[in-house]
């Protein structure tokens, strides 16, 4: 669990990796932030492509690019988009990815003035297909 200064910065950097999304066709950034076990925050945004099946949501970006970076361990992840009037939650296929990781990921949906809901990855994806299954 992280404390208040680490969700406050985490909340921060999703909402900075929002305003880098690359997003022409859908008009819909989207941001996100995952916390490493050892502390380190790893952003992501989405990056839209013509080819609309190649987009790449903000979420699975921050989780490349933390495995990239040879993190394996994440302890929350903050997620924003530009909708005011609610919470928001990851894609179904975002979950999925996030699920690869562990299920006691914290999950803090965020909105565009920064106040945010926790919640947790068991939550928005309960019964879940895992490595467990494959007996990993």
């Amino acid at each position: 669990m992280a404390d208040n200064a680490q969700v406050r910065e985490l909340v921060s950097k999703c909402m900075q990796a929002r305003d880098r999304a690359y997003c022409p066709y859908s008009r819909f950034p989207v941001g996100a932030a995952i916390l490493t076990a050892g502390g380190a925050i790893i952003t992501g945004c989405n990056v839209e492509n013509a080819s609309y099946g190649l987009t790449v949501c903000a979420e699975r970006t921050a989780i490349q690019r933390a495995v990239a970076e040879g993190h394996r361990k994440f302890t929350a992840i903050a997620v924003t988009c530009d909708i005011r009037d609610s919470f928001v939650g990851p894609c179904g296929a975002c979950r999925q990815v996030l699920i690869e990781f562990g299920t006691d990921l914290v999950v803090y949906l965020t909105k565009p003035d920064g106040s945010y809901k926790e919640t947790s990855l068991k939550e928005l994806l309960p019964l879940p297909f895992s490595p467990a299954h494959l007996g990993k």
